[in-house]
């Protein structure tokens, strides 16, 4: 019987270490013996944790989700920048992430959601409660824009910022699938370009760049 013990910082590395294999493969391509050698955990210790594979899907992308919307605070939040600067910022980080191979930074909201969604109703929840909140931040931030000035071309309307929201990440979303056919950053710069002309901004707008995970 394994004795080894059994502690949170175990739990986190298999889902840190998963997240870097899975966002380069995908999840149905990676076995549960490659992630747990990867991180150097006991395959008994797995169950502990998870108690299935698609158990373990969920926790990876809550995981996933709880530090992106951390960090996408952290971008919205900048100082001494303007709401249009932050959310310039934010898609700017996401084009530079999303057309290299390496998966550190990697959106996992893209290389799941096509393989995932159909495998997973309970996985399929947490990807659209994720980005659900991912939208909301982005609508929030499109609002404080039209309050400070920033945004001066958009309606100040609440719908009206949710629905531009949705719109401009489903945009990413798209761009960065077509991306991954094209193998180049063609596609990214389109949706940079075509972002810049739904807020109604100058492209001469320079964000401050700070690499991190979309």
């Amino acid at each position: 019987m394994n004795t080894t013990p059994v502690t949170g910082d175990v739990r986190q590395r298999i889902l840190h270490t998963s997240q870097l294999i899975i966002a380069g493969r995908g999840f149905t391509a990676v076995g549960l013996n490659e992630i747990l050698k990867a991180a150097g955990v006991p395959k008994g210790s797995f169950y502990h944790y998870f108690g299935s594979k698609e158990a373990f899907g969920e926790a990876l992308l809550e995981d996933y989700f709880t530090r992106y919307l951390t960090q996408l605070e952290a971008r919205l939040s900048q100082a001494e920048a303007s709401n249009a600067e932050r959310l310039m910022s934010y898609w700017a980080n996401w084009r530079d992430t999303q057309h290299h191979g390496d998966p550190r930074g990697k959106c996992l909201a893209v290389k799941l959601a096509a393989e995932v969604s159909d495998l997973s109703e309970r996985m399929r929840q947490v990807l659209q409660r994720g980005t659900e909140r991912v939208i909301t931040r982005l609508a929030l931030t499109i609002e404080a824009g039209v309050e400070d000035g920033s945004l001066p071309g958009l309606n100040a309307n609440q719908g009206n910022a949710a629905e531009l929201a949705t719109t401009l990440y489903q945009l990413w979303l798209g761009a960065s699938l077509r991306a991954k056919i094209t193998r180049d950053q063609v596609p990214l710069d389109a949706a940079l370009k075509a972002t810049y002309a739904l807020l109604n901004l100058s492209s001469n707008l320079t964000p401050t760049q700070e690499r991190t995970q979309p």
